[in-house]
């Protein structure tokens, strides 16, 4: 069971547009999995639209009555002419059912989540029981990747140096705070150390705006290199 979903403010920035892509994806990803979400998307989609058509309606009013009446002394054949023409051709137009994509890690094969379809991958890169796929976003600072670990394998324990976010699309882990699962939203800032380990294996969708920061013992020799990871 999905515990843990994005916050109510990141919700409202989907809906609004307002997210780069890469955390935007991260959310619809999310939502497909997730009913809760999916009804506060919805709702919240439909504030919107309200806000829009009040403003819409705000600007009619404040037509001029000669701006209206040019409107109205329109020929009506003018407008039935148009609707004649949308409406005289029977041909309807297919929409191809999408097909799915599958991703493949160390013989292991994952269906591709839909919004991640169109998305540009870079080359897998591999070191002990985590593999590593880049998506080409160009977002500058925000890496956006997919990260497989190995049943057994495991990321060192970590801190952020700016925020991460980790969605699971298969498998589970677990880390100091508990254990995660399938469509899990886990988005972590530099106040949170975690050593995330996978028993049975799993695939993450994940963004990371910095670099990790290990912080024990002979991992913090990684740290020239953490920005392989996320």
């Amino acid at each position: 069971m999905i515990k843990h979903h994005p916050t109510f403010e990141l919700l409202k920035a989907f809906v609004a547009g307002d997210l780069p892509a890469s955390l935007s994806a991260g959310v619809a990803i999310h939502a497909d999995m997730c009913d809760v979400c999916q009804q506060q998307i919805a709702q919240l989609t439909e504030q919107v639209a309200e806000e829009h058509f009040k403003v819409e309606e705000n600007l009619l009013n404040r037509f001029n009555v000669d701006e209206q009446q040019s409107l109205e002394q329109l020929p009506v054949n003018n407008f039935e002419n148009m609707i004649a023409d949308i409406t005289a051709s029977n041909n309807i137009r297919v929409i191809p059912a999408q097909k799915e994509k599958t991703i493949s890690f160390k013989g292991n094969n994952y269906l591709l989540p839909r919004a991640l379809h169109n998305m540009t991958l870079g080359k897998t890169a591999h070191i002990g029981k985590l593999s590593r796929l880049r998506m080409q976003l160009n977002e500058n600072e925000i890496h956006t990747s997919l990260l497989h670990i190995e049943p057994g394998g495991g990321v060192p324990e970590h801190t952020h140096k700016g925020f991460e976010l980790t969605l699971l699309l298969e498998g589970s882990f677990a880390d100091e705070k508990g254990a995660y699962v399938k469509g899990d939203f886990i988005m972590l800032d530099a106040s949170r150390k975690h050593h995330p380990i996978s028993n049975q294996g799993c695939l993450c969708y994940t963004v990371a705006n910095d670099a990790l920061h290990f912080t024990q013992g002979i991992n913090k020799l990684l740290n020239p290199i953490s920005t392989f990871i996320y």
